[in-house]
């Protein structure tokens, strides 16, 4: 009789480094995220390790339980800053694959090692996060990580290149303006006046924020000045977008396994009402603080035919700006049976009750399903140049 087989050493799980927080204006959507991912991966498959990124920039083990942040009741959650700096060298294992090391860095000098990284699950939103700076870090360390890499961060935070990527993909595209900050400081009188070539109402938007933070509806052209300095204190790149009458539909995107087509989800749709407090767009208040300023409805009720090239055009714009992992796109499909795109977004919005999973829940992939496949996706591929 043969011996038995006997069962090699157990694997190792993989060591995800979750990082949350962050410079942006988005910061508290990133503390709610992160409390959303880290009560629902799946730690038998994983081993997860949470930093926090405070709002100067330090990478900081969490003071509290980043579990417990919520936009419900009180201050908006935060990242608070500690004595001692966390710091993500990278390297190789004994395998030649490429790993990360964290470091805790004391104030008077001394180090820890808090262990090894396998990837990185950045749940950052907007600069300095999801802008393609972050991942210039993590690819010059060798370390991988979830989402689009370092160009198509970039140009998905920027709605002046994002437009411009679309256009030369095909894809119908709304009347803009773009006041940068070097024709501002030239002539800004100049610059006013292009924008007035528009049709009322616009929306002024800062470029490269995300979570409607900083916008403004314009319904004459006596508010421009103001909305221009609003934004403005969000970025010095303005982008500024005639009103598009129509109904607003997203799409999420999820990257294909190993050369695969990327995969487009159930679509989702967003009913924008007066819920105890006016709001004329979908704004942060309705999407994150008042429950009862818009319906999300998913799948949305469409035509079948329009749904589906809906979401045909959702990946042809994934790959317009060369996204990878995770993407959610945002159209409006007008009462003349037009599709216009309006953004994408490469690192959406993520709690459970976020449209990004609950397209993906509708499509028959639940939350915890969905993050273990993101960060199956990021450890596939290969870092550097692709």
């Amino acid at each position: 009789m043969p011996e038995p087989v006997q069962p090699g050493p157990a694997q190792p799980r993989p060591r995800v480094l979750v990082l949350y927080g962050g410079r942006s204006s988005e910061h508290a959507v990133s503390c709610v995220t992160a409390a959303g991912v880290l009560k629902a991966v799946d730690e038998e498959q994983f081993d997860v390790v949470p930093v926090g990124i405070t709002a100067s920039g330090q990478w900081t083990r969490p003071t509290v339980d980043p579990r417990t942040h919520t936009f419900n009741g009180g201050a908006l959650p935060r990242v608070a800053p500690t004595a001692s700096t966390v710091t993500l060298h990278g390297g190789a294992d004994g395998a030649g694959a490429r790993t990360g090391e964290l470091l805790e860095v004391g104030p008077a000098g001394e180090s820890t090692l808090l262990g090894p990284v396998d990837v990185v699950l950045p749940l950052l939103h907007g600069p300095f996060g999801e802008d393609g700076t972050l991942q210039g870090m993590l690819e010059s360390v060798g370390v991988p990580y979830v989402g689009a890499g370092v160009l198509a961060s970039a140009v998905g935070m920027d709605k002046h290149f994002m437009k411009v990527a679309f256009e030369a993909a095909g894809l119908t595209v709304g009347r803009y303006e773009t006041l940068s900050a070097r024709q501002w400081r030239r002539d800004p009188q100049a610059a006013l006046d292009r924008v007035r070539r528009l049709e009322l109402p616009v929306f002024v938007k800062p470029a490269r924020a995300g979570s409607s933070v900083g916008i403004t509806r314009v319904d004459a052209w006596e508010q421009l000045d103001e909305a221009v300095a609003l934004a403005q204190k969000h970025d010095p790149k303005v982008v500024i977008e005639e009103g598009i009458s129509g109904r607003e539909i997203e799409c999420g995107v999820l990257d294909g396994r190993e050369g695969e087509s990327p995969r487009a989800s159930q679509l989702g749709e967003i009913v924008v009402h007066d819920g105890g407090e006016s709001h004329q767009f979908y704004d942060f208040t309705a999407k994150y603080t008042d429950s009862a300023a818009a319906d999300l409805s998913c799948p949305a009720d469409l035509p079948a035919e329009v749904a589906e090239e809906i979401r045909r055009q959702a990946v042809i714009a994934f790959e317009a700006v060369d996204a990878e992992g995770i993407s959610r796109v945002d159209f409006f499909y007008t009462d003349a049976g037009e599709i216009v795109i309006n953004e994408i977004n490469t690192m959406p919005g993520f709690t459970p009750i976020s449209m990004y999973p609950q397209m993906w829940r509708a499509t028959g992939i639940d939350y915890s399903e969905l993050i273990t496949e993101l960060i199956t996706l990021a450890l596939q591929r290969p870092v550097g140049l692709r």
